[in-house]
């Protein structure tokens, strides 16, 4: 029942903030990560990359950072703090960070510690990974023109076809590993 009750909660907090869209800003670090995928490549590897950053919480983290942080910043200042081959400071309750942003992606440093966050490409070998100090994740690899190499839920590598196909049995198993954790 309790569980029940969150959801519908979430779900009216939902879609009321999109009926008010003058306050919560416009998500734009969630939406720049989200532009990105869409021109990494063709629309196979752009829905591999979009199910990838659920598994790996790209999009959780940069959805949260926008509520949390960026949206409230932009609410109140008028000025978006995230823009292309800047650094802007962000002081929350837990810290002031560094977002630098640039073509390749975001950087985000955090003055209480100097942790960073980077979402970066890798010409060596044209892999795509989230780095942090104490790891690097590996989320996708290019294998060739019609296959790419793609984290499971589990950690283990898979090579996906780039079809609808092979997107379809990726989707599957990014499904089936969530479900189990239900």
């Amino acid at each position: 029942m309790r569980r029940k009750l969150t959801i519908v909660a979430v779900a009216l907090t939902l879609v009321c903030s999109m009926m008010f869209t003058s306050c919560i800003g416009r998500f734009a670090l969630f939406n720049k990560v989200k532009d990105w995928n869409n021109q990494v490549g063709s629309k196979f590897v752009n829905e591999l990359v979009f199910v990838a950053f659920w598994i790996v919480p790209v999009y959780e983290i940069t959805a949260l950072a926008d509520v949390l942080v960026i949206n409230s910043i932009e609410f109140w200042s008028g000025s978006n703090p995230v823009a292309y081959n800047t650094t802007k400071a962000i002081d929350t309750e837990n810290g002031r960070y560094l977002v630098y942003c640039d073509k390749s992606g975001y950087t985000i440093t955090s003055e209480r510690d100097n942790s960073v966050v980077k979402l970066a490409f890798n010409d060596e070998d044209d892999s795509w990974s989230v780095q942090t100090g104490d790891a690097d994740i590996k989320f996708m690899q290019f294998v060739d023109d019609t296959h790419v190499k793609m984290i499971g839920p589990d950690g283990n590598f898979s090579t996906v076809e780039l079809n609808e196909a092979g997107v379809y049995a990726y989707q599957q198993l990014a499904i089936g590993s969530s479900m189990a954790l239900h």
